[in-house]
Protein backbone atom coordinates (compact mmCIF):
# COMPACT_ATOMS: atom_id res chain seq x y z
CA UNK A 1 0.00 0.00 0.00
CA UNK A 2 1.34 3.76 -0.74
CA UNK A 3 2.23 5.54 2.40
CA UNK A 4 0.86 8.96 2.90
CA UNK A 5 3.98 10.94 4.75
CA UNK A 6 3.23 13.11 7.68
CA UNK A 7 5.43 14.38 10.63
CA UNK A 8 3.53 13.97 14.05
CA UNK A 9 4.11 16.47 16.12
CA UNK A 10 4.60 14.59 19.61
CA UNK A 11 6.47 17.28 21.88
CA UNK A 12 5.11 16.39 25.31
CA UNK A 13 2.65 13.92 24.39
CA UNK A 14 2.41 10.18 25.83
CA UNK A 15 3.75 8.02 23.97
CA UNK A 16 4.41 4.06 24.95
CA UNK A 17 6.83 1.06 23.63
CA UNK A 18 6.66 -2.34 24.21
CA UNK A 19 9.93 -3.99 24.81
CA UNK A 20 12.99 -3.28 26.61
CA UNK A 21 15.50 -4.59 24.41
CA UNK A 22 18.04 -2.91 22.27
CA UNK A 23 16.24 -2.69 18.80
CA UNK A 24 13.27 -0.56 21.71
CA UNK A 25 16.64 1.51 23.15
CA UNK A 26 16.48 2.73 19.17
CA UNK A 27 12.88 3.45 19.09
CA UNK A 28 13.12 5.51 22.72
CA UNK A 29 15.53 7.21 21.74
CA UNK A 30 13.90 8.47 18.46
CA UNK A 31 11.07 9.49 20.91
CA UNK A 32 13.06 11.50 23.47
CA UNK A 33 14.95 13.07 20.42
CA UNK A 34 11.04 15.04 19.39
CA UNK A 35 10.71 15.50 23.72
CA UNK A 36 7.44 12.81 23.42
CA UNK A 37 6.80 11.58 27.07
CA UNK A 38 7.68 8.19 26.95
CA UNK A 39 6.55 4.75 29.01
CA UNK A 40 8.24 1.44 28.29
CA UNK A 41 7.00 -1.79 29.64
CA UNK A 42 8.56 -4.87 29.28
CA UNK A 43 9.50 -7.69 31.99
CA UNK A 44 13.62 -7.11 31.25
CA UNK A 45 14.17 -3.17 30.27
CA UNK A 46 18.46 -3.11 28.99
CA UNK A 47 20.35 -0.18 31.02
CA UNK A 48 20.07 2.43 27.94
CA UNK A 49 16.50 3.10 29.09
CA UNK A 50 16.22 2.56 32.41
CA UNK A 51 18.99 4.54 33.16
CA UNK A 52 17.28 7.84 30.98
CA UNK A 53 15.31 9.74 33.98
CA UNK A 54 13.10 10.94 31.13
CA UNK A 55 11.88 7.71 30.71
CA UNK A 56 9.32 5.86 33.02
CA UNK A 57 9.56 2.22 33.31
CA UNK A 58 7.26 -0.82 34.11
CA UNK A 59 9.14 -4.16 34.40
CA UNK A 60 5.87 -6.17 33.36
CA UNK A 61 4.28 -7.85 31.08
CA UNK A 62 2.05 -6.03 28.68
CA UNK A 63 -1.54 -5.07 29.27
CA UNK A 64 -4.02 -3.87 27.09
CA UNK A 65 -4.64 -0.95 29.77
CA UNK A 66 -1.00 0.45 29.08
CA UNK A 67 -2.42 2.02 25.73
CA UNK A 68 -4.46 4.24 27.83
CA UNK A 69 -4.15 8.19 27.21
CA UNK A 70 -1.48 7.56 24.27
CA UNK A 71 -0.81 9.07 20.87
CA UNK A 72 1.80 6.44 19.77
CA UNK A 73 2.65 3.06 20.63
CA UNK A 74 5.72 1.19 19.40
CA UNK A 75 6.44 -2.74 19.48
CA UNK A 76 9.49 -3.83 19.89
CA UNK A 77 9.38 -7.09 21.94
CA UNK A 78 10.29 -9.52 18.91
CA UNK A 79 7.36 -11.85 20.20
CA UNK A 80 4.41 -12.06 17.49
CA UNK A 81 2.28 -13.03 19.83
CA UNK A 82 2.66 -9.65 21.80
CA UNK A 83 3.79 -7.47 19.02
CA UNK A 84 0.16 -9.07 17.42
CA UNK A 85 -2.39 -8.20 20.83
CA UNK A 86 -0.73 -4.42 21.04
CA UNK A 87 -1.28 -3.97 17.66
CA UNK A 88 -4.88 -5.23 17.81
CA UNK A 89 -5.68 -3.42 21.25
CA UNK A 90 -3.89 -0.17 19.50
CA UNK A 91 -6.93 -0.53 16.28
CA UNK A 92 -9.39 -0.86 18.64
CA UNK A 93 -8.64 2.23 20.07
CA UNK A 94 -8.13 4.25 17.43
CA UNK A 95 -3.96 4.72 18.42
CA UNK A 96 -1.28 4.79 15.67
CA UNK A 97 1.04 1.63 16.16
CA UNK A 98 4.26 0.34 14.59
CA UNK A 99 5.64 -2.97 15.43
CA UNK A 100 9.47 -3.26 14.87
CA UNK A 101 10.30 -5.25 11.43
CA UNK A 102 6.88 -6.26 11.08
CA UNK A 103 4.99 -4.20 8.45
CA UNK A 104 1.63 -6.14 8.84
CA UNK A 105 0.97 -4.94 12.55
CA UNK A 106 1.68 -1.50 11.52
CA UNK A 107 -0.89 1.50 11.47
CA UNK A 108 2.61 3.41 10.74
CA UNK A 109 5.98 2.99 10.26
CA UNK A 110 9.11 4.62 10.70
CA UNK A 111 11.67 5.74 8.04
CA UNK A 112 15.08 6.26 7.92
CA UNK A 113 16.07 10.06 9.04
CA UNK A 114 18.82 12.19 8.37
CA UNK A 115 18.63 15.40 10.98
CA UNK A 116 20.91 18.56 10.28
CA UNK A 117 19.31 21.03 12.95
CA UNK A 118 16.12 21.79 12.05
CA UNK A 119 16.52 19.92 8.45
CA UNK A 120 14.84 16.00 8.72
CA UNK A 121 15.00 14.09 5.36
CA UNK A 122 13.71 10.80 5.61
CA UNK A 123 13.83 7.48 3.55
CA UNK A 124 10.98 4.68 3.23
CA UNK A 125 10.63 1.47 1.52
CA UNK A 126 7.03 1.83 3.06
CA UNK A 127 8.13 -1.50 5.06
CA UNK A 128 9.03 -3.42 1.75
CA UNK A 129 13.17 -3.13 3.48
CA UNK A 130 14.46 -1.50 6.50
CA UNK A 131 18.04 -2.30 5.65
CA UNK A 132 17.71 -0.23 1.71
CA UNK A 133 15.99 2.49 3.62
CA UNK A 134 19.20 2.35 6.30
CA UNK A 135 21.64 2.22 3.24
CA UNK A 136 20.44 5.29 2.00
CA UNK A 137 20.20 7.34 5.17
CA UNK A 138 23.88 6.95 4.77
CA UNK A 139 24.13 8.25 1.78
CA UNK A 140 22.35 11.63 2.73
CA UNK A 141 24.23 11.58 5.68
CA UNK A 142 27.53 11.76 4.03
CA UNK A 143 26.21 14.72 2.11
CA UNK A 144 24.51 16.62 4.68
CA UNK A 145 26.64 18.50 5.91
CA UNK A 146 26.37 21.69 8.73
CA UNK A 147 26.35 24.20 6.23
CA UNK A 148 22.91 23.52 5.13
CA UNK A 149 21.40 24.30 8.34
CA UNK A 150 23.75 27.86 7.92
CA UNK A 151 21.77 28.03 4.94
CA UNK A 152 18.59 27.13 6.48
CA UNK A 153 19.08 30.21 9.17
CA UNK A 154 20.38 32.35 6.49
CA UNK A 155 17.14 32.09 4.22
CA UNK A 156 14.55 31.58 7.27
CA UNK A 157 16.00 34.70 8.79
CA UNK A 158 15.47 36.89 5.70
CA UNK A 159 11.68 35.20 5.26
CA UNK A 160 11.43 36.86 9.13
CA UNK A 161 12.58 40.72 7.98
CA UNK A 162 11.16 40.86 5.19
CA UNK A 163 7.19 39.57 6.81
CA UNK A 164 8.13 41.31 9.46
CA UNK A 165 8.61 44.75 6.95
CA UNK A 166 4.95 43.68 5.92
CA UNK A 167 5.81 42.42 2.80
CA UNK A 168 4.86 38.87 1.41
CA UNK A 169 7.41 36.56 0.71
CA UNK A 170 4.93 34.68 -2.29
CA UNK A 171 6.15 35.25 -5.49
CA UNK A 172 9.94 35.65 -4.92
CA UNK A 173 11.95 33.54 -6.62
CA UNK A 174 13.10 31.64 -3.76
CA UNK A 175 14.28 28.68 -5.66
CA UNK A 176 16.69 31.09 -7.95
CA UNK A 177 18.23 32.60 -4.98
CA UNK A 178 18.87 29.02 -3.45
CA UNK A 179 20.85 28.00 -6.94
CA UNK A 180 22.69 30.95 -7.06
CA UNK A 181 25.69 30.04 -5.27
CA UNK A 182 24.48 30.89 -1.45
CA UNK A 183 26.03 27.16 -0.43
CA UNK A 184 29.29 27.57 -1.57
CA UNK A 185 29.80 30.43 -0.42
CA UNK A 186 28.89 29.27 3.17
CA UNK A 187 31.06 26.33 2.93
CA UNK A 188 34.18 28.77 2.74
CA UNK A 189 32.96 30.54 5.61
CA UNK A 190 31.48 33.92 3.52
CA UNK A 191 27.84 33.93 5.69
CA UNK A 192 27.81 37.24 5.21
CA UNK A 193 28.05 37.52 1.34
CA UNK A 194 25.50 34.52 0.86
CA UNK A 195 23.28 36.76 2.68
CA UNK A 196 23.86 39.95 0.31
CA UNK A 197 23.87 37.50 -1.98
CA UNK A 198 20.58 35.97 -1.44
CA UNK A 199 18.75 40.00 -0.85
CA UNK A 200 19.93 40.88 -4.45
CA UNK A 201 18.11 38.03 -6.09
CA UNK A 202 15.34 38.27 -4.11
CA UNK A 203 15.15 41.88 -5.06
CA UNK A 204 15.59 41.29 -8.27
CA UNK A 205 12.87 38.49 -8.31
CA UNK A 206 10.25 41.30 -6.55
CA UNK A 207 11.03 43.96 -9.50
Amino acid sequence: MTSYPVNLVIAGRSCLVVGGGPVAAGKVAGLLECDARVDVVAPEIVEAIASDPRVTCHRRPYVAADLDGRVLVISATGDPAVDGAVFRDAEARGIWVNSADDPEHCTVTLPARVRQGSILVTVSTEGRSPAVASWLRRQLQDQLGPEYETLLDVVAAEREAIRAEGRSTEGLDWQRALDSGMLDLIRQGRTDEAKELLRRCLSSSSA
